[in-house]
């Protein structure tokens, strides 16, 4: 189904670029991880068609705004945002806007009758219709609506401008077939689509080819990879075969269910050597009632049972999550147990929610809405707590040697006080002192953690090694990897070819 909406906004054709004056584009992005690689893709497809990314993003010839609907706030954020650029769009009329993601596939052609100047919105399934719909309503005059109900490709299928030189996202599937109440990702993303095998190894042997050190396995449910092609067991011997890839040394992914976390990638993460120590899975809320309320599908104790096995396999691991507070009917005692689970995990950071009411989910329209000061008490007593476990699981690190690999844009303080940033194999972020070496983004260093602090770790004496890299020497070139899909389209019916056998010859 293809929902077509025009708008009554009067419209001046924008000017097609030339080569020697091409149109000028910039992608702002909202939201997930899914969403960051999405705008990379974003990007691929705009340069194949001859776009080149604004060097002022004020000045750009074409806004693309691909949206998260998580949240309460997104909504508020995309219409401001819209609202800004209204002025800009009247004095230049040749401009385009173009709306994308998840809002987009929510509110359709809503979009552009509350915002008319906006000229092109879009879905999650059809990505790669941009630049047909941005000429078509140039053409035309009048604003292009087109959502699909499902993929017609896999979006791994177009071109990639990647951000990194030397990180990269790769999906190994996309869409949910869970159904949490708070959530409405699975309406807007459809149900899970898994991609083959041999693609997924194919990109990622791509990007190290390009020099690119690590990449990042991302699906809304990686550990549930294998559904559509009945092995339950396929997500695990995918990290197991990342781990012969020459040249690749880190190996991440997110997110995993609780529910379906098996032994086998516990396993995995602590055989394969590129495969890094550190786990990202969502608690939500330590109260079985919440949880059941929820549709979590299990429960605090099978939680906590994971996390034990994690760290029996794997004792330096860093363990992350994500937990929501003031989800309806939440009690004081539902609260307490979630800061009893929290006390017991030991997460060394989360990212933390104060529920909000999304339309079309069941959470919406359950009895026991809790009043806003509520939440937010809570939320600042599991703030407290957080920060407390987390500075001193940091703090044992004080001592400790570590290998970083430096980043762009980590440290918002980095300039002023002349360090460099970057992330430990466990995901920390540290800041570091360079010494003497001329270190690049993309290059490896180790560093002995001189500081602490609840979110971040210093390392204040000279490195104690250096490593020059591909992915150091892309950067100080100004290049970065641009992949062209990997166009076997979306998965065949039945049991794909067998995973190559790991012989564990990956970078350590």
């Amino acid at each position: 189904m293809t929902d077509i909406s025009q708008s009554t906004e009067p419209r001046t054709p924008a000017v097609p670029g030339t080569s020697a004056d091409p149109r000028t584009y910039d992608v702002r992005t909202y939201g997930c991880q899914m969403n960051v690689h999405d705008s990379e893709r974003i990007s691929g497809l705009m340069e194949d068609a001859g776009y080149v990314r604004a060097a002022d993003a004020d000045a750009a010839d074409i806004v693309v705004f691909n949206t998260c609907a998580v949240r309460e706030n997104a909504d508020n954020r995309l219409y401001g945002n819209l609202g800004h650029l209204r002025p800009t769009k009247l004095k230049n009329p040749g401009m385009q806007i173009a709306v994308g993601g998840c809002l987009a596939q929510k509110d359709r052609g809503d979009i552009v009758k509350r915002a008319p100047w906006v000229d092109v919105v879009f879905g999650t399934h059809n990505i790669g219709s941009l630049p047909t719909l941005l000429e078509r309503a140039r053409h035309n005059q009048e604003a292009e609506v087109e959502i699909l109900e499902s993929l017609e490709v896999f979006p791994s299928t177009l071109p990639t401008k990647r951000e990194s030189t030397y990180a990269g996202w790769v999906s190994i599937s996309v869409g949910c077939n869970n159904t949490c109440t708070f959530c409405i990702v699975p309406s807007l993303r459809g149900k899970e689509k898994d991609r083959r095998p041999g693609e997924i190894l194919a990109e990622v042997e791509a990007l190290a080819r390009e020099g690119v050190l690590e990449v990042t396995l991302l699906g809304q449910n990686v550990n549930s990879y294998g559904v559509e092609f009945g092995d339950r067991l396929a997500f695990g011997k995918l990290l197991r075969s990342t781990g012969t890839i020459e040249g690749l040394e880190r190996v991440r992914f997110t997110s995993p269910h609780p529910k379906d976390f098996t032994d086998d990638v516990i396993a995995a993460m602590a055989e394969t050597p590129n495969v890094c120590h550190s786990l990202h899975m969502p608690l939500q809320s330590g109260s079985d009632q919440v949880l059941k309320a929820m549709r979590r599908s299990y429960r605090s104790e099978k939680y906590l049972g994971i996390i034990d096995k994690v760290r029996a396999a794997m004792p330096d691991a860093a363990i992350t999550t994500d937990i929501i507070v003031g989800f309806p009917g939440e009690t004081e005692d539902d609260f307490q147990r979630t800061l009893d689970v929290v006390r017991q995990a030991r997460f060394s950071s989360a990212f933390t929610f104060q529920y909000s009411k999304r339309p079309g989910t069941p959470a919406a329209t359950m009895d026991g809405q809790l009043p806003k000061e509520v939440v937010q008490e809570r939320y600042v007593r599991l703030i407290e707590v957080l920060e407390e476990i987390s500075w001193a699981e940091n703090k044992r690190l004080v001592g400790e040697k570590v290998e970083v690999l430096v980043a762009v844009g980590e440290g918002r303080k980095d300039e002023r006080t002349g360090r460099l940033s970057g992330r430990a194999r466990d995901g920390r972020l540290v800041h570091f002192a360079t010494g003497d070496t001329t270190t690049r983004p993309g290059d490896i260093i180790e560093t002995v953690i001189t500081y602490a602090a609840p979110h971040h770790l210093n390392a204040d004496g000279a490195p104690l090694s250096h490593r020059r890299t591909r992915a150091g020497d892309a950067f100080e070139a100004g290049r970065t990897p641009k992949l062209p899909g990997v166009s076997l389209g979306l998965p065949t019916i039945g049991v794909p070819a067998p995973l190559p056998a790991a012989d564990g010859c990956a970078v350590r």
